[in-house]
């Protein structure tokens, strides 16, 4: 006989969840910039197209190790499905990140990472999932204006 379990409380979920959030999108910022720093040195004396495999690597790499370190902190929190949770984390973060960055700088990306990966782990439990799924949208769609306003 299976025993009733008590649903795990939602706020060490959503709170891991941001933490997990703030630290992969700050690390994404800065591994970004340091590409950006070790292009502007290799290419510093090219005057046509210059790439350098940092180019080429920092995203794969990046999307390995966020893939691998939720799905790691995610199991650890008991967020789940998380085939329900991490792609959308992946795939859409790349909005309120972009649009976070195009109006600060690394401590507006960490935030909204921070805030982006809380809302998608509401979104996974089934009590909040409305507010979740709201949440989530309204950031989406913020990210959508601040990125294609009108100049």
């Amino acid at each position: 006989m299976k025993l009733p379990t008590e649903p795990r409380p939602v706020i060490p979920q959503a709170a891991g969840a941001a933490v997990t959030g703030a630290v992969l999108s700050f690390t994404a910022c800065q591994a970004l910039a340091a590409t950006g720093r070790r292009r502007e040195q290799a290419c510093s004396t090219t005057d046509g197209m210059c790439f350098t495999w940092w180019d080429v690597a920092v995203l794969p790499l990046t999307f390995a190790t966020a893939l691998a370190v939720l799905s790691i902190v995610y199991k650890a929190l008991g967020i789940s499905p998380r085939i329900a949770v991490i792609p959308p984390s992946l795939l859409l973060a790349p909005l309120p990140l972009g649009a976070a960055h195009s109006i600060g700088s690394w401590p507006a990306v960490t935030v909204a990472g921070a805030v982006w990966a809380c809302c998608l782990a509401l979104a996974a439990r089934n009590r909040h999932r409305v507010l979740g799924l709201s949440l989530t949208a309204a950031v989406l769609l913020a990210s959508l204006i601040v990125l294609y306003r009108p100049d």
